[in-house]
């Protein structure tokens, strides 16, 4: 399976006419956010692929088209719904690609640095991930394993993250990696000023990926097996 994954900035390569002949081989497209939605609406109008996604921190002008507020209180709609920019709205959900049988989940938003949207405390995250934890065993069950890609924006604590209090990782995706085991965590938020450093991080099991701005992930393995 080939992925392009974008985060943060756009490409001069990706936002191209050229962008069919460059990269319409992928199999799907994957972002961890901070992008404009017209990003991603050109991506998906120029190769014709799904594209899957989360908000991060920034770039939350258009959010208000994929979650609804009731009573202060965020709900987000239901699994697989496509709004706007015909990307797919993965953030606090587990889902399986039909295509590929790519089983994969989303958590968007960065730490909680200052009162912006999208933010969350450590322990607000790990709420999070605790509902999404009855589908991942389901997985699991069904699939024999919980997950192959979980996309985040921002790091995990320790792996890939900064020092400075906006971009410090969160503890609860440790402890999702070492639960969940996926084979990728893809995220953002920390910017590459080089983009020949370093992306990868081993923890565990999981290659802990930086996609900021493009990576193209392939891996022939990825997804095989599941789709039943």
């Amino acid at each position: 399976m080939k992925i392009l994954c974008i985060s943060d900035e756009s490409d001069p390569l990706v936002y191209s006419k050229n962008l069919k002949s460059r990269y319409g081989d992928v199999d799907l497209v994957i972002s961890a956010g901070d992008l404009p939605t017209k990003y991603y609406e050109f991506i998906v109008s120029m190769i014709n692929k799904d594209l899957y996604f989360v908000f991060g921190n920034h770039n939350l002008e258009n959010m208000g088209q994929y979650t609804k507020e009731y009573m202060g209180y965020r709900q987000e709609l239901p699994v697989g719904t496509i709004q706007g920019c015909g990307g797919i709205y993965i953030d606090g959900k587990v889902m399986r690609d039909k295509k590929s049988g790519l089983l994969i989940a989303g958590l968007g938003g960065s730490i909680r640095y200052n009162k912006g949207k999208n933010q969350f405390t450590d322990k607000e995250m790990r709420h999070r991930i605790w509902a999404m934890a009855p589908h991942l065993i389901w997985n699991k069950i069904r699939y024999g394993r919980y997950l192959d890609i979980l996309v985040t924006h921002a790091p995990p604590l320790g792996l890939n993250d900064d020092t400075d209090a906006c971009h410090r990782g969160f503890a609860s995706f440790l402890f999702f990696i070492r639960t969940f085991k996926p084979k990728y965590l893809l995220h953002g938020h920390v910017h590459l000023t080089d983009l020949n450093s370093p992306r990868k991080v081993i923890y565990g099991q999981t290659q802990v990926i930086n996609i900021y701005q493009k990576y193209i992930l392939d891996d022939p393995d990825l997804g095989k097996g599941s789709a039943k």
